[in-house]
């Protein structure tokens, strides 16, 4: 039996000009994972992570802290790529407006004002999520999950028996795995993903065509520092 270990990126720079850019939080986040993973002897026999600049530099800054793994290749899949956010904000958001105008000045001023921004984002994604139509210009959310299913059966095809894979990716696809693995809602799913930490990890196992889940959102490695500005969501 092997592990799938799927971890999310460090704090982006929300409200910046490049969001896709990891903070220094979350270079932070990044290098204290490495270093915890590396001090319970956990190894990677093979990397992965989506084509965004923050899930790369994730595994970047956790890999150089994990000597005790050989390999610094990171391979890029596509399928593990967050959905399109601002896509789905563009399609939703005027929703959300025709009972909450002031949206808007939340949706622009999100650095400074993230617990509203979170409300208005959580509105939007629940009109995605339950859209039973297929906008011309937005992915999805059904196609969304296809393409990360997709992306892990492409990986579980190329494991080898009982590896340690890593893959560095967003929220999003996590909580596109929770659903496809438990089959739960895709509504109950998102309720977890507000949950999901920056770098925490969730693992599941695999043997040949199977995947089950082994533990959710651990963020072991950041609580043992005692430091909540360490802790972020977004």
């Amino acid at each position: 039996m092997g592990d799938i270990y799927l971890i999310r990126h460090g704090q982006a720079s929300l409200g910046a000009e490049n969001y896709d850019v990891l903070s220094p939080v979350g270079i932070k986040q990044s290098q204290l994972l490495g270093r915890y993973l590396d001090d319970l002897g956990v190894t990677f026999d093979r990397c992965v992570a989506g084509e965004m600049v923050r899930q790369i530099d994730t595994g970047k800054h956790a890999l150089e802290e994990m000597p005790g793994t050989q390999t610094r290749q990171i391979d890029i899949e596509p399928a593990f790529n967050e959905y399109q956010s601002d896509r789905v904000m563009a399609t939703y958001l005027p929703r959300v407006l025709e009972t909450q105008p002031n949206a808007l000045h939340y949706v622009q001023n999100a650095g400074q004002h993230r617990k509203e921004f979170q409300r208005i984002f959580s509105q939007v994604i629940n009109h995605w999520i339950t859209d039973t139509n297929r906008p011309d210009d937005c992915e999805p959310w059904s196609d969304f999950v296809e393409r990360v299913q997709g992306g892990l059966q492409r990986v579980l095809a190329a494991a080898g028996r009982g590896q340690n894979i890593a893959i560095f990716t967003s929220g999003g696809t996590i909580t596109a795995t929770l659903q496809l693995i438990t089959g739960m809602p895709a509504t109950s799913a998102f309720e977890l993903n507000w949950q999901i930490v920056n770098t925490s990890v969730s693992r599941f196992q695999y043997r040949k065509d199977q995947i089950s889940l082994a533990s959710f959102n651990n963020q072991a490695h950041l609580d043992v520092h005692k430091r909540s500005e360490w802790v972020t969501f977004r």
